[in-house]
């Protein structure tokens, strides 16, 4: 029997497919190893990422609009639900959403308390937060119609201070937030302290969420140092309306795959979309997208029952020992300075300016020099705010398989910090120079720039994309335009650089 034409056809052009698909991943660093310290959480398990993608094929498919009719999608939110909300410590009081990731999980907490509060988008309605909180929140304030209230930190620390938080609220704030880490540094916000002032004087509408993305899988877990209490962050504050936290990240899921969870019945609720007012079927959204893949949440429950209480200590235990000797070997290198951080997975370097300018070592260019030595780090720019700027830094996120890279990453951060000491800081791309002087002499107004044609805009970003010849260049210069550039113009100019990537 001769084998359908279309099947045959399909085959070979999905084989040809496949091939180019390789050929584009090679050309992608590794997102298992350990070679990428941000980004990609890996567990240095080879077996449960098979056990995860096993159960992603499971579920191929299966559309978690509605688990009416896919009863495996209300299994699975509720098991992953169920083990969240154990480990952060929350009662049957505690209900809780599967959402694509952190953004997603982050959008509807502040959705949700919009709507506790009675609040209109547009009509004043706040989100108040320290500025090292996730963009998340300022993307949700931007789509929501609510205004984002930043508080500044300490420059020297990155703190947020509780009276300053506190200070912050008013009739218009519908939602405070605090990390369990912040991202930037691992400083874990004064949640405790918050809780008990939004308890003692304020409205008790007002939502206090608790953006664990990052922390919320690990920190539970994560040894506590001798003589010192690790801060109160989790459901066991009463007055924590909301907690979010990533099974992708410290849960080792594939990507994307979050749970918002929301005290009382209420809250949970008042993010979903529902209407009958329509000639279809009855439509009850729980989260931003309607028709929406199982694969993520299927691959995050099966690991999750496959690492169990103790797997998952035992990951977490190796990426704490890992942390442990990075801090120390990056804490020695001449010319680097380790931020202040609370216990934690993340750490965050910037130059140490207690030693001569010609010691120094330039977060930006070492992050540059160790990716050409095969080690990722991420550049973060130096933040302005009036109480003092944030400096420049760069990130390290650690995960389990770490602790097999521990030795080679200090090779690597040793010999790149050897490579830029002493060196001046980046310089803007040549490409950006012009609008840089302009707006410095004030012959260009942020104004005029944000008033520029899209389309000039991008030829400006594709010359810097394409004008700089030197084999070298990496983030440190594009990072430098940002710290000069007004925060708006900034945020222009890179939307354009990343979508002229990928523009054809």
């Amino acid at each position: 029997m001769s084998s359908d034409s279309l099947t045959t056809r399909v085959i070979d052009r999905g084989e040809h497919a496949l091939a180019q698909l390789a050929a584009f991943r090679d050309e992608d660093p590794p997102t298992t190893g350990g070679r990428v310290l941000s980004y990609v959480y890996d567990s240095g398990l080879p077996e449960l990422d098979d056990l995860a993608i096993r159960a992603a094929r499971l579920a191929h498919g299966v559309n978690g609009l509605d688990p009416t009719v896919f009863a495996s999608v209300a299994h699975i939110h509720t098991g992953i639900v169920a083990r969240i909300r154990e480990l952060l410590n929350g009662d049957d009081g505690v209900f809780g959403t599967v959402t694509s990731g952190g953004t997603e999980s982050c959008l509807l907490a502040c959705l949700a308390a919009r709507e506790v509060m009675g609040r209109a988008p547009g009509d004043g309605g706040t989100i108040v937060a320290p500025v090292s909180v996730h963009a998340a929140f300022r993307k949700a304030a931007h789509l929501l119609g609510l205004r984002f209230k930043s508080v500044e930190v300490d420059p020297r620390s990155g703190r947020a201070a509780a009276a300053d938080l506190l200070a912050a609220v008013d009739e218009d704030t519908v939602l405070v937030v605090c990390s369990a880490p912040a991202y930037p540094s691992g400083v874990i916000d004064p949640v405790a302290e918050v809780a008990a002032g939004l308890e003692a004087a304020h409205d008790a509408r007002i939502g206090l969420h608790v953006d664990a993305c990052l922390g919320g899988l690990v920190l539970p877990h994560w040894p506590a140092p001798p003589g010192r209490t690790a801060p109160g962050w989790d459901l066991r504050l009463k007055r924590v309306t909301s907690i979010s936290a990533d099974l992708h990240k410290y849960g080792f899921a594939p990507k994307g795959s979050s749970v918002l969870l929301s005290r009382g019945r209420a809250r949970h609720r008042a993010s979903w979309f529902a209407t009958v007012d329509w000639p279809g079927y009855p439509v009850v959204n729980p989260t931003l997208a309607g028709s929406k893949p199982l694969e993520p949440a299927a691959a995050a429950w099966v690991v999750m029952e496959a690492l169990g209480e103790e797997g998952q200590s035992e990951l977490v235990a190796r990426t704490a020992r890992a942390t442990d000797e990075l801090l120390e070997g990056l804490g020695a290198i001449e010319g680097l300075a380790v931020l202040d951080r609370d216990p934690g997975p993340i750490i965050a370097v910037a130059i140490d300016e207690s030693v001569p300018d010609d010691r120094r070592v330039h977060p930006h260019l070492w992050a540059d020099a160790c990716g050409r030595l095969g080690i990722a780090v991420q550049a973060q720019p130096a933040f302005r705010q009036e109480r003092g700027t944030l400096p420049s830094s760069s990130h390290l996120t650690i995960t389990p398989v770490t602790h097999r890279m521990v030795e080679e990453i200090l090779r690597v951060a040793v010999a790149a910090a050897d490579d830029v000491r002493g060196l001046a800081a980046p310089a803007p791309p040549p490409g950006l120079a012009g609008v840089l002087d302009a707006l410095g002499s004030g012959d260009l107004s942020p104004a005029d720039v944000l008033a520029l044609p899209e389309d000039d805009v991008h030829a400006m970003v594709v010359d810097v994309l394409t004008g700089d010849d030197d084999d070298e260049a990496g983030m440190a210069t594009l990072i430098a335009a940002i710290e000069r550039l007004p925060d708006e113009v900034g945020s222009r100019l890179v939307r354009a650089y990343l979508a002229a990537v990928t523009e054809t």
